[in-house]
C-alpha cells in the first residue's frame, strides 16, 4: 500500500532511486493547503491583527480578489504539477514490474474517474443537495491528469505545442465569446467561465471560480510531466537544476510581461497566470530538488513528506468536514486554557492545534504504512 510515485527502477541494473524531494514539495503543499480548513488563514486577516505581522502574512495565504497574485494562488498549481512530475516515476515503476501499457491506460481512467467523482461529491456534501459544480482542485485534476497522461509518451516539443495549445484555444474563446452578459474576458461573472458555469450547474461560484479552469491548467500537469523525465533522466544534477531555473525563468519573465494585455487571474486561470504560476512551479522544484536530493538535507523534510505520503486521504478528510469536526472537539479546550489571551488569540491558537492534529493523522498513518491511493 506504500507511496511510491517518487521511485525510478533503472532498466541497466534494476536499481530504485527514491527522489525524496517530490515527498517534500508535494507534502508542503499539503501542509499548507490542509492549513486553510482549520480557518486559520481567515483569522489572520481580520481587523484584530491590522497591522501586524501576522495580517500581512494572512494576506498572502488568501487568494488575490481578482488581477493580481498572492502566494496562496500557486497552491493549486502546485499541487497539479507535483502530480505531473510523478506520472513518469509511478508509470516507469509500473512497466518494471510487468504491467502493460494498456493497464497504464485504464489505470489512469480510472483514477481520473474518481478524482472526478469525489471532486463532485464534495460540492454536494455541504449544502446538503446535488449540485453540479466542479471547480475544486480534485475535479480539475480529473481532466488535467488524463490529458497529460495521453500526450505523455509524445516527444518534448509536441507536449509543450499541445500544453500551449490549450493555453491559446481558452484565450481565443474568452475573448471571442459573444453571449451578450458573458462577452466580458476579465470581469468577475461576465465571460466565458462564467457562462459554461451557469449551463452546467444554474448557478456561479460565490468566489468567480470557474470548471473550465481544467483546460489551461492542464499545462502544470503536462509541464509536471516533463520536469519529472528531466530528474529521471542521466544528466548531472546541476544541468537538471540549470533547466528547471532557466524555463522556469522563462515562465516569469513571459507571464508577467504579458499582464498589461491578459490580465494575471487566477479565478479564471487566464494564459498569463497560468504561465507565471508555472515558471513557480519549475523555480520552486528546482529548490526542492537541490536542498533535498543534491545538498541531501534531508531530516526535516520528513516533517512535511509524511503528509506527502496521504494526499488524497488528508484532503477528503479536511474538506469533507474532518477539520471542522476537529475544530469544535478543540475549541472548548483551548478556549479554557487561553481565553487570558483574548478571544482571537484563542482562535489562532485553536486552529494551530487543529492544523498539528491534521498532521498527526498523516503521521499515524505513515507509521502503520498505510498509503490511501486510487
Amino acid at each position: 500500500m506504500e507511496s511510491q510515485d517518487n521511485i525510478i527502477i533503472t532498466p541497466r541494473n534494476n536499481v530504485s532511486i527514491r527522489l525524496r524531494s517530490l515527498d517534500f514539495f508535494r507534502g508542503l503543499t499539503m501542509f499548507l493547503l490542509i492549513a486553510e480548513y482549520t480557518d486559520l488563514y481567515n483569522i489572520m486577516i481580520t481587523p484584530f491583527y491590522q497591522g501586524t505581522m501576522i495580517y500581512s502574512i494572512g494576506l498572502e495565504f488568501n487568494h488575490h480578489i481578482w488581477h493580481g497574485l498572492n502566494f496562496w494562488d500557486l497552491v493549486q498549481p502546485f499541487f497539479m504539477f507535483i502530480v505531473g512530475v510523478a506520472l513518469p516515476f509511478s508509470s516507469s515503476k509500473r512497466l518494471s514490474r510487468g504491467d502493460s501499457k494498456s493497464q497504464l491506460l485504464k489505470h489512469a481512467i480510472q483514477r481520473s474517474l474518481l478524482m472526478l467523482l469525489f471532486g463532485w461529491m464534495l460540492y454536494c456534501i455541504m449544502p446538503g443537495r446535488i449540485t453540479f459544480r466542479f471547480q475544486n482542485v480534485l475535479a480539475q485534476l480529473s481532466v488535467a491528469y488524463i490529458l497529460a497522461f495521453l500526450v505523455m509518451n509524445y516527444d518534448v516539443w509536441k507536449q509543450v505545442s499541445f500544453s500551449f495549445f490549450l493555453i491559446g484555444i481558452t484565450e481565443l474563446l474568452y475573448r471571442t465569446f459573444s453571449v451578450d452578459g458573458f462577452n466580458q474576458p476579465f470581469v468577475p461573472g461576465k465571460n466565458f467561465g462564467s457562462y459554461i458555469d451557469l449551463a452546467i450547474s444554474g448557478e456561479l461560484s460565490d468566489g468567480n471560480w470557474v470548471s473550465f479552469n481544467a483546460i489551461p491548467t492542464t499545462a502544470h500537469v503536462i509541464w509536471g510531466v516533463l520536469a519529472g523525465k528531466l530528474l529521471i533522466g542521466d544528466k548531472k544534477p546541476y544541468q537538471k537544476i540549470k533547466l528547471l531555473v532557466i524555463f522556469g525563468g522563462i515562465g516569469l519573465i513571459l507571464g508577467f510581461g504579458v499582464d498589461s494585455y491578459t490580465p494575471i487571474i487566477k479565478r479564471i486561470a487566464t494564459s498569463s497566470f497560468v504561465i507565471v504560476s508555472g515558471g513557480w512551479c519549475l523555480l520552486a522544484l528546482a529548490l526542492s530538488y537541490w536542498v533535498i536530493d543534491v545538498l541531501k538535507i534531508q531530516k526535516w523534510s520528513t516533517i512535511f513528506a509524511i503528509v506527502g505520503m496521504n494526499p488524497l486521504f488528508i484532503y477528503l478528510f479536511a474538506e469533507s468536514g474532518g477539520a471542522a469536526w476537529l475544530y469544535n472537539i478543540v475549541k472548548p479546550f483551548s478556549t479554557g486554557l487561553f481565553i487570558w489571551a483574548g478571544i482571537m488569540p484563542v482562535k489562532l491558537i485553536t486552529s494551530f492545534i487543529v492544523w498539528a492534529l491534521l498532521w498527526y493523522i498523516c503521521y499515524w498513518l505513515y507509521n502503520r504504512k498505510i498509503f490511501i491511493k486510487i
